[in-house]
């Protein structure tokens, strides 16, 4: 990925960003396009390597980043990381629960029950970890905003996907709850629901990937909701592309 320079208006400046996920794909997308806004970001996810490629984009064109690995499935490497921020950087402004894993692997029936454990630990028990992790120091600075990386399939029916879409349906539902707990605290918690984008993470027989929604698209929402007006927030956003591919 070729890196641009830092946006000339970075209305994110001081702030700072956790991503999960943030080694490839919409993660990545995500944490560079809130580094150009100003962010010092912190990028989460299980492999180093992809970490560190992230990192470097971001460092190219101007920008701060820091590498956690870290397991969202995993309470104790979740607590640690949490740890790492605030010891390291006072605080944590926004928070961005992009980690997530497909599964279209047939019917729910056939499903081993490993695999419906992996699915649901990490895209939904491991949004609840880092939102047990991060929120409170939000509480603390009565500030603070939470996105979640959902999906059209928390939406609709997903034949032969029946696990992935029970965490999407759960995870929005986790979204709209959490967010009114932490109104009161001047948190705000979106979720972000795409439809399918141009990644590894699912397969896209028979689709253009020309005209699939890019990880770009998505990265181009939550700059958007992380620098929304003090006075409002948007609690849900549909991304769609525009010519169904």
């Amino acid at each position: 990925m070729t890196p641009e320079r830092l946006d000339t208006e970075v209305p994110l400046a001081g702030q700072v960003a956790v991503i999960t996920g943030a080694g490839r794909g919409i993660g990545a997308a995500i944490a560079i396009k809130l580094a150009r806004q100003g962010a010092t970001t912190v990028l989460c996810g299980r492999t180093r390597d992809t970490l560190e490629e992230t990192a470097k984009t971001i460092a190219d064109a101007g920008g701060k980043a820091a590498v956690i690995v870290c397991d969202v499935s995993d309470l104790a490497a979740v607590e640690s990381a949490g740890r790492q921020v605030l010891g390291t950087l006072g605080r944590a402004d926004i928070l961005v629960n992009n980690a997530g894993i497909g599964g279209f692997g047939g019917p729910l029936h056939q499903l081993p029950p490993d695999s419906w454990d992996k699915i649901l630990n990490i895209n939904l028990r491991g949004v609840f970890y880092m939102i047990r992790a991060f929120a409170p120091m939000m509480m603390a600075a009565r500030s603070g905003h939470i996105i979640n990386i959902s999906s059209l399939a928390g939406k609709n029916a997903l034949p032969n996907g029946a696990a992935y879409a029970a965490s999407k349906w759960g995870l929005n539902g986790l979204t709209y709850s959490v967010a009114e707990e932490l109104r009161g605290h001047n948190i705000r918690v979106s979720v972000v629901c795409p439809g399918s984008v141009n990644t590894e993470l699912s397969p896209h027989v028979g689709k253009d990937p020309a005209k699939m929604l890019q990880p770009e698209d998505v990265a181009h929402a939550v700059a958007m909701l992380v620098t929304q007006a003090p006075q409002s927030f948007v609690s849900e956003v549909l991304l769609r592309p525009t010519q169904k591919p």
